[in-house]
């Protein structure tokens, strides 16, 4: 501070602070979660549903009949009909709050933080998050009792009772068919991935008669698919394991572009393995675990009833009220379409087997 010439220090201690200096403050508000997608709501939403309990029903082919055969002219006996089996789904409300008093809403706020258009937008964001990471989690279906027991959908983790692989203790859930409820599955002990295991179930998929059009889409946490990326360019990757080549768009060597990331695995039987790593999926025991997804989206659907929705609540007092609200569910159409390797230490490199 200068006791010369009037000088900035001067103009920020006068009055206590913040001085008579004005504020220099960027109106923009840097989200930088804001661009995160929603993978498995985007690869699968777009159904709907018309009761808080939805039904549909999967069925199979018979087995092929070896000693199919019938003597010429003979009266026909027997009979090969069959039924499927009746599977549903609880449907789940999920909603924000938004309360803007007319204050906020009227006052120049940085980037328009205090408004009601600002916060709606937000808010349905998180709400969308919220979503995402339910349907690829574990939770067990519930059924509303209009009381105080609210609905709750199954995950996807939850619906998986065939093409599953659990560390030590683990266990599937999957529907019940006498109490109409998806059980969540049980926590085994944290483990590796194994690449070996992947290949296992990807053949359990394939026999069941799922990836029809030859794509699966393998989704986990971050760290889980960078884990499968590097095993990939690894020796211990062989025979699937990539080998990095230059991307040459021109003569010039500036122009090239080093592949260090692995976006399809071309594996058995022909089947592309898309590597999706989500954000939004959540872990388990203790932030310990977590899960990988083989995903036919065909087989797999979050519907809703009504879409993202916004209401205006009543005015009690000097603000505005919004309610943002989805009824929604998960409805796997054929949980055998699908794999699940459950478990997984995701700080552990994957290994062959």
């Amino acid at each position: 501070m200068s006791t010369a010439n009037l000088d900035a220090a001067n103009l920020a201690a006068a009055l206590a602070a913040p001085g008579l200096i004005r504020e220099d403050v960027v109106d923009t508000v840097y989200n930088l979660d804001e661009g995160v997608p929603t993978p498995l709501y985007d690869l699968t939403a777009g159904g709907s549903f018309t009761n808080l309990y939805s039904e549909w029903t999967e069925d199979d082919l018979n087995d092929p009949d070896t000693d199919n055969a019938v003597v010429d002219g003979s009266d026909a006996s027997g009979n090969d009909t069959k039924l499927g089996l009746r599977i549903g789904n609880r449907a789940q409300l999920s909603d924000k709050v938004v309360r803007i008093s007319h204050a906020a809403e009227e006052v120049d706020s940085i980037g328009s933080v205090g408004r009601i258009a600002y916060q709606t937008s937000k808010r349905l964001m998180d709400l969308r998050r919220d979503i995402e990471a339910i349907a690829c989690g574990r939770q067990a279906s519930v059924a509303d009792d209009g009381n105080t027991t609210p609905g709750r959908t199954a995950g996807l983790g939850a619906w998986l009772a065939t093409n599953t692989s659990f560390g030590l203790g683990g266990s599937a859930g999957g529907f019940n068919t006498t109490t109409k409820i998806v059980a969540a599955p049980a926590e085994g002990d944290i483990r590796a991935l194994v690449w070996a295991d992947v290949r296992d179930q990807l053949l359990g998929i394939y026999e069941a008669g799922g990836a029809a059009n030859n794509m699966i889409y393998a989704m986990s946490t971050p760290r889980v698919i960078r884990n499968i990326v590097s095993f990939l360019f690894s020796d211990d990757g062989a025979p699937f394991r990539a080998t990095p080549t230059a991307n040459v768009t021109a003569t010039e060597a500036q122009n090239q572009v080093a592949q260090g990331w692995i976006d399809v695995v071309l594996s058995d039987f022909g089947i592309k393995m898309r590597l999706i790593p989500n954000r939004l999926q959540q872990k388990y025991n203790a932030g310990t675990a977590t899960d990988l997804f083989l995903i036919d989206p065909a087989y797999f659907q979050i519907a809703s009833l009504y879409g993202f929705r916004s209401d205006v609540l009543a005015k009690t007092g000097h603000a505005e009220n919004r309610l943002l609200s989805n009824h929604w569910m998960t409805k796997c159409f054929r949980e055998d379409a699908h794999a699940m390797l459950a478990d997984l230490d995701d700080t552990a490199p994957v290994t062959a087997s």
